[in-house]
């Protein structure tokens, strides 16, 4: 049985207050949510502060990228190492916003997927086509491409430190969602994949997140399909109230 998993994605957002005051509020509201995975991801700048603020609570952090070096002359990057010292569980890579805004590329991003595995962290590995695409028919096409050189030279033994979010890029921030039916349809195509790539055992232990505009009134109708465990959150993190519903929801 695959143990949902709730993950906030904070994006560039929160201050060293509001860090502390959303963290505080969020711990007493899913301390009895035993059967969910739960994590943070703030910025950099706030991991520490998470880590020691959800110390002794079944709340863990993750990073919200890497670079794929060890060490070196990388202005502004921070090596899966340096997360893993700093005391993360995760790292989201591959984001669509580091894909289309700050233009990541497959190879970059299966880069960044074995170095993090390489230093002991879970990546959070995102996934999801543009809108575009989708209308043109073009989603299951964009999907293998991205899992396909995205997990190039993974072994089956690796998928087991791997969570999969899938996260139509057409439903991120834009007020536009995906029905449960359609997230539901493309989680199914991305667990035949893993089947056809990887194994049975594989596919049906590999956790596949939705992500994309979830919020309190549709995370039930998306965590209930078979294929879907649990979300990668985004604004809705940010709101302790909203979070824990999401979770809750998750729960049930």
């Amino acid at each position: 049985m695959r143990i949902p998993f709730v993950a906030g994605n904070w994006k560039m957002n929160a201050s060293v207050k509001e860090t502390e005051a959303l963290i505080h509020k969020l711990i007493p509201l899913v301390k009895d949510a035993g059967k969910v995975d739960i994590a943070v991801c703030p910025p950099f700048l706030y991991v520490n502060q998470a880590l020691a603020l959800t110390k002794n609570t079944h709340i863990r952090v993750g990073a919200q990228n890497c670079w794929f070096e060890s060490s070196g002359a990388f202005t502004g990057e921070v090596s899966p190492e340096m997360v893993k010292d700093a005391g993360c569980t995760y790292v989201i890579i591959g984001h669509s916003e580091r894909r289309h805004i700050l233009g990541e590329t497959d190879e970059i991003i299966n880069k960044k997927i074995r170095k993090a595995l390489a230093a002991g962290l879970v990546p959070i590995f995102c996934i999801g086509e543009l809108l575009d695409e989708r209308e043109q028919g073009k989603t299951e096409q964009v999907i293998e491409r991205q899992v396909t050189r995205g997990l190039e030279g993974l072994a089956e033994a690796d998928m087991s430190h791997l969570v999969i979010a899938y996260e139509p890029v057409w439903a991120i921030g834009t007020g536009r969602n995906a029905t449960p039916e359609q997230a539901q349809a493309v989680h199914r195509y991305i667990r035949e994949w893993l089947k056809n790539r990887f194994g049975s055992a594989v596919s049906d232990a590999v956790r596949i997140q939705y992500g994309g505009s979830v919020k309190p009134d549709n995370a039930k109708g998306l965590l209930t399909q078979t294929d879907i465990d649990g979300a990668l959150v985004g604004g809705a993190s940010l709101n302790a109230d909203h979070f824990a519903a999401i979770v809750k929801a998750a729960v049930s």
